[in-house]
């Protein structure tokens, strides 16, 4: 496609794309702002681009800093750098971002109960705005009392005073845990919990007891790291009375500890005793036999997180989102033992 000059030796404009493209100046600010989708067709949108490729224009920085921010920097706070899941939701964050010439700093609050420290002088100074992954509110007060919006992931979203709100359905991922085992006829139940306070915990659990309504499940809480896991594992299958058939975990790192606990006892997976976790970390196709678990798709969170608070940035009203989830059956579960 040909395109036309802008008048001699100005700078082009998106006034000029738009007259080289044939579209109006809204149809460009939609395609280079990467927000077309669903309003413009492929082929409009690559005449745009190509027009601006054509043109050699640039997006003015200026002008968009006055829509988009001061700093064009948005915050990640989550519980641990440690844990996989944390850094696929910064990938897909960080990816959003740079296509809108955003930077994204990650920052850790200790389990996410934090207090968060304010990572900066001046939080509001340096930020545009907050994302906080699996974080408890209270351990955001740091960042309360400032301008800058909050977009809260997998997160109570009752009264946090958050700008928007993301979740994963994991509710609908422990119904599946729970379906998939009922269905190979496991009874005996033992839920190694999460010791964390928060919200996604709490779901997953009241889930689970009511999924289980009438069966029998014991509730162990651990700390979230093998080692612990194991010990809480160990104690709870050697104890007496009627052993559990399977242990539902709120997390792949709880299900590795199984794993050890199960060696230790002499048990077979999943021959005596069936294992889920949460989360479908790589660890779940490490271990042996490998892992059934939710997958969830923290990538897609973490993206999806950022076009919330950019939304919420060029004032567009905030719209709550719910992701779906997986089961991945795998090895690790499989027919109750004969009784």
């Amino acid at each position: 496609m040909q395109t036309p000059e802008p008048p001699g030796g100005t700078r082009p404009t998106s006034r000029d794309v738009a007259r080289a493209a044939g579209v109006s100046q809204a149809t460009v600010s939609l395609v280079l702002g990467d927000k077309w989708r669903g309003r413009v067709s492929e082929r409009t949108a690559g005449a745009v681009r190509e027009a601006a490729r054509g043109l050699g224009y640039r997006p003015n920085l200026a002008a968009r800093n006055l829509r988009l921010g001061r700093t064009r920097t948005a915050l990640l706070v989550v519980p641990a750098l440690t844990n996989e899941f944390f850094a696929h939701v910064y990938t897909g964050a960080a990816e959003a971002a740079a296509r809108h010439g955003f930077g994204v700093v990650l920052y850790p609050s200790p389990d996410g109960v934090g207090p968060a420290r304010d990572p900066f002088a001046s939080a509001q100074a340096a930020l545009d705005g907050v994302i906080a992954s699996s974080m408890a509110a209270e351990a955001l007060e740091a960042f309360r009392g400032t301008d800058l919006p909050l977009v809260m992931l997998d997160s109570d979203p009752a009264g946090t005073g958050a700008a928007a709100h993301l979740n994963l359905d994991v509710a609908d991922g422990m119904r599946r845990v729970t379906g998939h085992l009922l269905d190979l006829g496991h009874r005996r139940f033992l839920h190694l919990a999460s010791a964390a306070p928060s919200w996604t915990f709490d779901v997953r659990a009241d889930a689970l007891a009511r999924e289980l309504r009438g069966t029998e499940v014991r509730t162990v809480r651990t700390p979230l790291n093998v080692a612990d896991a194991r010990e809480a594992a160990t104690l709870a299958l050697a104890a007496p009375g009627p052993r559990p058939t399977a242990v539902v975990c709120d997390d792949d790192i709880l299900a590795a500890g199984v794993y050890k606990a199960a060696r230790r006892l002499g048990l077979r997976i999943p021959e005596d005793l069936s294992v889920t976790g949460f989360d479908d970390m790589a660890l779940a196709t490490v271990v042996e036999p490998e892992l059934t678990t939710v997958r969830l798709p923290a990538e897609e969170f973490g993206r999806r997180g950022m076009e919330a608070l950019l939304a919420v940035l060029t004032g567009e009203p905030p719209r709550p989102e719910t992701l779906p989830v997986a089961l991945v059956p795998r090895g690790s579960s499989g027919p109750a033992p004969a009784a």
